[in-house]
């Protein structure tokens, strides 16, 4: 058994049983409105378990903060891109030169041994 799959069973087992207690303890319905002008008769409601409304803030939550995250790192991933063509350009040069150097050395002469 790998460690990766023991702590994964250690930190996910507990988290699925606390996710699982939290949503029998939290079944209660909850009106969810998306009308802020007519509360007594909304254009949009759900009525939804409280576990569920509050798991699938969380999940919204998460989603759109890994969008940010990801959208204030595209400066990071251009520079990146722009490296790794630099690293390629300056790789293909070094190995041309290389192969210029080894021709060179075959054309010359081999040194003649002194008597």
């Amino acid at each position: 058994m790998s460690f990766r799959r023991l702590l994964t069973g250690l930190i996910g087992l507990p988290l699925a049983l606390l996710l699982v207690l939290f949503a029998v303890a939290n079944r209660g319905p909850v009106s969810v409105n998306f009308d802020p002008f007519s509360a007594e008769a909304p254009a949009l409601a759900f009525s939804l378990p409280l576990f569920a409304v509050i798991l699938l803030s969380v999940m919204l939550g998460v989603l759109v903060g890994g969008v940010a995250a990801w959208l204030r790192q595209g400066k990071w991933r251009k520079e990146a891109k722009h490296r790794r063509v630099e690293v390629t350009r300056l790789e293909n040069e070094n190995e041309r030169a290389h192969r210029d150097v080894a021709v060179a050395r075959a054309a010359l002469p081999s040194p003649q041994k002194a008597a």
